[in-house]
């Protein structure tokens, strides 16, 4: 079940977000070899200290973690303007209301395996990409910037996102770091459910059943 964790929420969710605080030192800082800031067992930057939202797939009872995304408005400070700027191309400007930012994007391969043996890693990250239109649409948000490595470009289109690369560029780990803009709205969604072969939405509520997922 897929739970968007604002900042008013932190206190309350504070086990499920050390697990995803750990699973991001994993994945892109002892994986990808990515020069971010980690903290022992932890990668946490600064912009974890601007109330970003969460959004961790996690089962009902919020005690193991599946895979999480951070998402944050392009109002503000961002990753892709602070960090991945040479991602853009030189006329592009990204910041707006309707547009907002989704980084560190990963998925817990063991927890995953273990619960849920016929879901791929793939079909996971998929998953997260509908659960991130699903909030994002709720909110009015017309598009998420990503910045992702090439080979992600084939889990987004398996999930029928829709996501324009508009530059990318070296330097960052091991592979080239592309910037894309994903759009979001209500014809998006139904096309990533059917191709993802799901009904209703995706995202979880207090009193909500677990979601059952098949490969």
């Amino acid at each position: 079940m897929f739970f968007a964790i604002q900042a008013n929420a932190y206190e309350k969710n504070t086990g499920i977000l050390d697990q995803m605080f750990r699973l991001r030192k994993q994945v892109f800082f002892d994986q990808l070899c990515w020069q971010v800031e980690v903290q022992g067992d932890y990668e946490r930057d600064r912009y974890d200290d601007l109330g970003p939202v969460y959004l961790v797939w996690a089962d009902i009872e919020r005690e193991v973690l599946y895979a999480a995304i951070r998402l944050m408005p392009t109002t503000g400070p961002t990753l892709l303007y602070d960090v991945f700027y040479d991602t853009l191309p030189d006329a592009a400007h990204l910041s707006a209301p309707g547009i907002w930012e989704a980084t560190r994007a990963c998925v817990h391969h063991e927890n995953l395996e273990r619960d849920f043996p016929g879901v791929s890693p793939m079909r996971a990250f998929g998953l997260m990409s509908l659960a991130s239109a699903e909030c994002a649409f709720a909110h009015a948000i017309s598009t998420i910037v990503v910045n992702y490595e090439p080979y992600l470009k084939r889990a987004y289109a398996s999930a029928g996102a829709l996501v324009e690369e508009i530059g990318r560029a070296g330097g960052y780990g091991r592979y080239p770091v592309c910037c894309g803009l994903f759009e979001i709205s209500e014809s998006v969604i139904l096309r990533m459910r059917a191709k993802l072969g799901l009904e209703g939405s995706i995202i979880g509520t207090e009193n909500a059943s677990p979601l059952q997922l098949t490969a």
